[in-house]
């Protein structure tokens, strides 16, 4: 059957980067697991979090980080890039974490205190 990664995190953006950030979602639509992807429907105060939350097959994971990649690079008009952060376990409880920064997605083990999610 192969192995799932359940994914869950977020990137925040501000609401004028909102129609880059559907173009790289629409770009790289991977079925079903685009669909684990949220935008809110409409702005409300000042922050623009998009948010994936679902379980991935293994392979697929790859897929989704260069997704994350991409949308990392988007820069607002002040030149800002997002940040988020994404949280990773599957079904051997190993536990990963994506720190995004500075336009970068880093990958490594997920603190000590989220491994429990695993």
């Amino acid at each position: 059957m192969g192995t799932y990664v359940g994914v869950r995190g977020w990137l925040e953006f501000t609401h004028e980067q909102r129609a880059a950030v559907e173009e790289v979602l629409a770009a790289h639509r991977h079925d079903p697991y685009s669909d684990g992807w949220a935008v809110p429907a409409r702005p409300f105060n000042w922050t623009l979090y998009v948010s994936h939350g679902g379980d991935v097959r293994a392979p697929s994971v790859d897929w989704l980080r260069s997704q994350v990649a991409e949308l990392a690079l988007l820069a607002d008009s002040d030149g800002d890039r997002p940040v988020g952060f994404f949280l990773l376990t599957d079904e051997r409880r190993h536990a990963t974490a994506w720190t995004v920064r500075d336009g970068v997605a880093h990958e490594g083990a997920a603190p000590e205190e989220l491994r429990g999610f695993a």
